[in-house]
């Protein structure tokens, strides 16, 4: 499986109250350039089976039931996104991996001693930190809040033991200052925020030094900053250099012609199925065939079982048996090509031999998931996967238990915002590796042909605002009179020119001489 790993940077101001917005910059990152896509496919399925053991664990324990889930130790390769970030004063950069569905902030601490992983940069040293602070066992962001009780006793801290698909660490909660951002101008400084101290973890976390979780849970960074929306655009799987954003804030916002909206539903109070952002899925299509998947399917029991999440911390889908079975069969009755057994190189169920290593795959319908109220469509590139002479259906059946799991490899390409005041989660498809939404690009030309949406004065220095549509991605640049284009496709926008207009949600540099926005 090629690791898909994201890189989390600030490129835009500092979080304000109720108006700014966290910009964070996404960059797709391998672990190893020599591992092959069918053995990060592999690898990555492996650390899904183990997040899913892990979620099916913790409901059953406390249902007092036992349930046997497979388990194997993930190879160093996955399919995580990690996150660039900095914590202390002075700042130390560190990367983590972001995960929807879990809470806790953590990175690894010094003093550690023979239980830490190896990381890519320094530890964080509390002493070295003048920001660094204890979090009171009773803080609502404190996980022993339950149990340190109104009046806990003098200088009470919280330890904890987290245990993750991916694999457990333990170490003390405290309080610090983040900072997020690539350049001082950039930078946002946020004091505060409770994270996790960890002197003891396993060694499986792919290179990264610790997790930033985005749940629902008041511990998680999206509580904690008070972002009641958040949006990311994952790039290809296959593109091992694009970068594209994460927002947190208000300027996550998504709109366009293209964005369907789908509602949440509502999380059981239980732990840890509180923390996920549920989906109301009702059917699969493949291409216009409607799957006969049983009605009910997907839906979310009373006790917690059942449902469908959509996880960025699980790389590969994971559908209920009696769901998968059908995109399975109807994968199968489009293919042409022999059967193969990728089992072994990739994990995956159901494979096909490619002519070569080098073998174009034929062509195929696109699959939709069908949401309560928008559909989200997949082309053939989201939901199968070639590597090593084999083309695999990039999903999984999930006969541990009964939750299903909208993995970030189906993701890719699509902008997503998670809504989570008004409890919706909307998408549009999207070129994410091309110009990602609120990310400023180097100074380039702009390259016709586009769609120019409007041209607008701005009355510093003659310039024109230029906003244009590229592979569905809205980006804005100033221009001076002599540099507008002789284009047809200007000549509407410029007759309304003195119009007033709102700046585009999805906003983003055309280039550098924008920077007067």
């Amino acid at each position: 499986m090629v690791s898909i790993a994201v890189l989390l940077m600030l490129l835009s101001a500092a979080l304000a109250s109720n108006a700014a917005a966290v910009r964070v910059g996404l960059t797709r990152i391998h672990s190893n350039p020599d591992v092959t896509a069918t053995e990060f496919v592999r690898d990555a399925l492996h650390r899904d089976m183990h997040r899913h053991a892990r979620f099916t664990r913790k409901l059953a324990s406390s249902e007092g039931l036992t349930v046997a889930a497979p388990t194997r130790k993930d190879l160093p390769n996955g399919g995580e996104y990690l996150m660039t970030l900095s914590i202390g004063t002075p700042p130390l950069s560190y990367s983590a991996i972001a995960d929807t569905g879990s809470d806790l902030i953590w990175t690894q601490c010094a003093p550690c001693g023979s239980q830490c992983f190896k990381q890519p940069g320094p530890l964080y040293n509390p002493a070295s930190s003048t920001t660094f602070g204890v979090l009171p066992c009773n803080s609502s962001t404190s996980m022993c809040a339950a149990l340190a009780g109104p009046s806990p006793p003098p200088g009470c801290s919280c330890m904890y033991n987290q245990t993750y698909g991916t694999g457990w660490t333990a170490g003390i909660q405290n309080l610090e200052t983040f900072t997020f951002g690539s350049t001082p101008a950039d930078q946002a400084r946020v004091p505060g925020i409770a994270f996790g101290c960890s002197n003891a973890s396993s060694d499986d976390w792919n290179g990264s030094s610790g997790l930033v979780g985005l749940g629902r849970g008041s511990m998680s960074l999206v509580s904690q900053l008070g972002a009641g929306m958040f949006s990311y655009c994952l790039t290809p799987f296959q593109d091992t250099n694009s970068t594209s954003t994460l927002l947190l804030g208000p300027s996550a916002a998504l709109n366009g012609t293209g964005v369907r909206s789908t509602p949440f539903v509502a999380s059981p109070s239980k732990a840890p199925m509180s923390t996920y952002y549920y989906l109301n899925l009702t059917g699969i299509s493949v291409g216009t065939t409607a799957l006969s998947i049983p009605p009910n399917t997907f839906a979310l029991g009373a006790d917690g079982t059942g449902g469908l999440i959509i996880d960025s911390g699980t790389t590969i889908t994971s559908l209920v048996d009696a769901a998968y079975q059908h995109v399975r069969a109807a994968v199968l009755s489009l293919v042409t090509l022999p059967l193969a057994d990728g089992s072994d190189s990739t994990g995956l169920d159901l494979c096909f031999g490619l002519p070569s290593d080098t073998s174009t795959p034929p062509a195929m319908p696109s699959l939709t998931f069908h949401f309560d109220g928008a559909d989200m469509v997949l082309p053939a590139e989201n939901y199968m996967i070639s590597g090593s002479g084999v083309w695999c259906l990039a999903m999984r059946n999930q006969t541990v238990g009964a939750m299903s799991t909208l993995g970030n490899y189906q993701q890719q390409n699509i902008h997503l915002l998670y809504d989570v005041r008004k409890e919706t989660l909307s998408f549009a498809p999207a070129k994410c590796s091309a110009c990602a939404p609120g990310q400023r690009q180097p100074d380039l030309p702009l390259r016709l042909p586009f769609l120019a949406l409007m041209v607008k004065e701005v009355r510093l220095g003659g310039r024109w605002l230029l906003f244009a549509r590229l592979d569905q991605v809205t980006c804005v640049k100033l221009l001076l009179p002599s540099e507008i284009p002789s284009n047809d496709n200007l000549l509407p926008a410029i007759s309304v020119a003195r119009e007033a207009a709102p700046i585009p949600s999805d906003l983003m540099a055309c280039g550098a001489s924008s920077s007067g926005l």
